[in-house]
């Protein structure tokens, strides 16, 4: 296997003190394996056609050398104020990147939001496109920046919300901005929070954010060794872009050495996997935690659980997440003080200190350690989580149109948050066989019934498409996610299931214990 550097966004170089095997630990460049594999993540980033400017790098860093990003135009161009639901608010034509079950999500709150005039999404989905929650431009070419900046202008779209991580990490930002067009999210250069794991480690050793040992590896008979001295459980992460799929928790050695196989000698994930992280295994329990970043300011978002492993009790391979229930008891107020205070604003700070501002949402995932109860960091990503994302938006209250406005204006210091009481949760059906081969084009139907089975049912679309007969099929591994809200987590539970209960897809699966850490187990019989 071959390893060619490509720069994604733009490339920087970050040296400083050794934790690992490497001989430049601090080079941030994405590595592109030459391989017979890629990622559908590496191949979405060679096709994007984006212009990124260079990176200058400062002498005067503790670090031998510090990456200095493009600064952030955070001016102020007039306050929102606190009250996010005024109507009498400019109305805004909203663009949103991305087709999944987040984005759905997104559409769905953005056009509730009162100062919403219309909300676009490129490319969308069946789902989105049948709910009337966003009008889908389907042949709007979103890997051309030039092609997205030109739609936003002759439609007169003021906001944009990019959803994916993948155009986060490519740069897509950057253009917009500079284009003058008010974009959420990070740019490219501040994306590599979640685009290297490596990254973002060295950024919690130079700031003191709590974060489990690690050391990071190119050469897989090194990193042998070290799995080998430390023993197992241990857990191996590519650390690029891996569609939520990179990370092996090993619970032997020889689990962890197929790992370590897998991402470096077969190059199962594509450019993601030329370098590991091979990083100590945390006991507890994991937990989402996000906040809305304007550059200096960050201000949290309700909290929120979901569920990784593919099958009940929290068994199996790991998913982009079979479901997600807000608030997340564990999360109490005195452990979300601690993760702002310790993890979330020296993030922000640090990366504004770096010259790399941060704007759009941080997401923590954390783990909630059994044996001190207190937050460590697992990862960044830099983006709205799917499912989590469902279960926040169908409980905000704000106009999330503002809110999102405030953030690229720099301005979420004088901006507070509205949550409607009670509860949400969201089962992730998915086709069977995921996150494994899967079939595609099989047929989904009763979603309407499904969607009346009780009050509070909003089911989103992340992989669906029409077939010939404009009936449902499903195109991808997770493909609904059924979410309801109740007045308590129970009932919240209790309406999804029936939902899913009223939905004919016999191809598709789910977990039948979203939930059960936080409530008295109770299953549900799946069917087919």
């Amino acid at each position: 296997m071959s390893c060619a550097t490509f720069n994604v966004g733009a490339s920087f170089n970050l040296h400083g003190r050794s934790h690992v095997g490497n001989s430049n630990p601090f080079h941030f460049r994405v590595q592109h394996c030459v391989l017979h594999k890629p990622s559908s993540t590496s191949l979405f980033i060679q096709n994007l056609n984006l212009r990124s400017s260079n990176v200058s790098v400062s002498a005067s860093s503790p670090f031998h050398s510090v990456f200095k990003c493009s600064a952030r135009n955070s001016e102020s161009s007039g306050s929102v104020g606190v009250d996010t639901n005024n109507s009498s608010q400019e109305k805004v034509i909203v663009l949103v990147i991305g087709g999944g079950g987040r984005e759905h999500a997104l559409c769905y709150a953005l056009q509730r939001s009162p100062s919403c005039d219309a909300v676009f999404c490129a490319p969308g989905n069946a789902g989105i496109s049948s709910s009337g929650n966003a009008t889908c431009i389907t042949d709007l070419n979103v890997y051309d920046a030039a092609a997205v900046i030109s739609f936003c202008h002759k439609q007169g779209v003021g906001l944009v919300v990019v959803g994916p991580e993948a155009p986060l990490v490519a740069g897509l930002v950057n253009e917009l901005v500079k284009a003058g067009i008010p974009t959420f999210g990070p740019s490219a250069e501040a994306a590599a929070l979640e685009g290297s794991k490596n990254f973002m480690k060295h950024l919690c050793d130079k700031y003191d954010i709590p974060t489990a040992k690690y050391k990071t590896f190119t050469d897989p008979s090194v990193a042998k060794q070290y799995i080998q001295e430390q023993g197992a459980p241990i857990v191996i992460k590519a650390d690029g872009l891996a569609a939520g799929k990179g990370v092996t928790v090993a619970m032997s050695l020889e689990e962890a050495y197929e790992a370590v196989d897998s991402m470096l000698v077969k190059g199962d994930f594509g450019s993601a996997g030329c370098r590991v992280i091979v990083e100590e295994y945390l006991e507890g329990e994991e937990v989402s935690f996000f906040a809305l970043v304007d550059g200096e300011n960050a201000i949290p978002l309700e909290s929120a659980q979901d569920h990784k492993r593919v099958g009940d009790g929290d068994t199996g391979p790991n998913t982009g997440g079979m479901g997600a229930y807000s608030p997340a008891p564990i999360l109490t107020k005195e452990l979300q003080s601690i993760v702002m205070d310790h993890i979330i604003t020296p993030t922000v700070k640090g990366m504004s200190a770096e010259g790399c501002k941060f704007v759009g949402v941080l997401y923590a995932g954390l783990m909630i350690e059994k044996k001190s109860g207190m937050p460590k960091l697992i990862e960044y990503n830099v983006r709205f989580g799917d499912p989590e994302c469902q279960v926040l938006m169908v409980r905000l209250e704000s106009d999330l149109v503002q809110v999102l406005l405030a953030a690229c204006k720099g301005e979420l210091s004088g901006v507070s948050l509205n949550w409607s009481p009670g509860s949400a949760m969201v089962v992730v059906m998915a086709s069977k066989g995921y996150p494994g081969k899967y079939e595609k084009g099989t047929l989904i139907k009763n979603l309407e019934q499904a969607e009346h089975a009780a009050p509070g049912i909003k089911i989103f679309h992340a992989g669906t498409a029409f077939d010939s007969e404009g009936i449902f099929i499903a195109t991808g591994g997770r493909v609904l996610g059924v979410t309801a809200k109740g007045d308590s987590l129970e009932e919240a539970r209790d309406r999804a299931y029936r939902a899913i209960d009223e939905i004919n897809w016999p191809e598709g699966f789910y977990r039948r214990d979203i939930g059960w850490r936080a409530l008295p187990k109770k299953q549900y019989a799946t069917k087919g």
